[in-house]
């Protein structure tokens, strides 16, 4: 499985907030993880700062080469 280049880090959240975006995820059918990288985006977003999104990483059997039968 292709590894993903996204950083990965600790991050300690009061336990109340955390509990509000686990709420906020499951109403939009995302994992915590994807919900806080959506609330940063916004919150980036509404400061200016724009973000391109990731190329989202490759999934599934590699094409055929052509030589292949």
């Amino acid at each position: 499985m292709p590894q993903s280049n996204k950083k990965a880090f600790p991050l300690r959240l009061d336990p109340a907030l955390y509990e509000m975006v686990e709420r906020l995820a499951g109403t939009e059918l995302r994992s915590v993880n994807a919900e806080i990288e959506i609330l940063l985006r916004e919150a980036l977003g509404r400061r200016g700062i724009r973000i391109e999104p990731a190329k989202p990483v490759r999934r599934g059997r590699p094409p055929k080469d052509k030589g292949e039968t």
